[in-house]
């Protein structure tokens, strides 16, 4: 019967015969396993395996969780401030994860603006409501989505007023940011347009001038609040006077 104190081999766990007890105890019961075991320690490790992907959800929460703390940053700092570290600490993620999303300053600046414009449009339509009977109304509500009204309205006007500023130094994203499309401009024109055919509105209008005063004014009123200029009453009472010039007293 072997004795189970027997040294074993390493490699193949045959018993070792021990000829002297002088010297260091044998580890390989033969040449053969002993370069056995060299040519195991000269191989690469097993690398572990790769985590899987994230799913298409996850990487778009992840994405927008990235895109709201540069929102956060260029509203209370200015973009100036949004470095890439500076996003992925106000985020609470690594440099690394915010590359792995946008690859590039530029990408990630232009992805999270086109995210606010989209989250901007979702809200508005739920805020203003179509009425054809209404068409002075609903221009209304339009000019409100371009004042601070309430926390997410005043967040965004001051994510924009940072776009526009770093757009005048930064020549891609002004590209970007001051595209050659007027949506908000054309949306206001054609329910001018619309108004005008039904006979809601005084005669002889230019909507895509009319358009551009109303849109210029709101935008630039709501900066006035945005700075305490002016007051929310007065800003919408302004407005108010230049609707009732186009669609009659109220």
């Amino acid at each position: 019967m072997r004795d189970e104190k027997e040294p074993r081999c390493t490699v193949c766990r045959a018993g070792i015969s021990v000829a002297s007890k002088r010297g260091r105890p044998a580890l390989y019961c033969s040449r053969s396993c002993q370069a056995r075991a060299y040519r195991r320690r000269k191989q690469p490790p097993v690398p572990a395996p790769e985590r899987p992907a994230p799913t298409s959800g996850a990487r778009s929460r992840r994405r927008r969780q990235i895109a709201e703390a540069v929102w956060r940053i260029a509203a209370e700092r200015g973009l100036d401030a949004a470095s890439m570290r500076e996003i992925a600490a106000e985020a609470g993620v690594s440099l690394r994860v915010v590359q792995y999303h946008f690859g590039s300053k530029h990408q990630l600046l232009v992805a999270a603006l086109h995210m606010l414009h989209r989250e901007n449009e979702r809200l508005a339509r739920t805020r203003v409501h179509y009425d054809p009977a209404d068409l002075r109304g609903v221009l209304s509500s339009l000019l409100d989505e371009f004042l601070p009204l309430d926390a997410q309205r005043d967040r965004a006007l001051r994510v924009f007023s940072a776009y526009y500023a770093r757009s005048l130094t930064d020549p891609a994203l002004a590209a970007v940011f001051l595209s050659d499309d007027h949506p908000l401009e054309d949306l206001v024109a054609g329910l001018i347009t619309t108004a005008q055919e039904s006979g809601q509105t005084a005669p002889g209008l230019d909507a895509g001038r009319e358009a551009d005063l109303l849109v210029a004014a709101a935008v630039g009123l709501g900066g006035d609040v945005l700075h305490g200029r002016r007051t929310l009453n007065d800003v919408r009472a302004t407005l108010a006077y230049h609707l009732a010039k186009l669609f009659g007293p109220a």
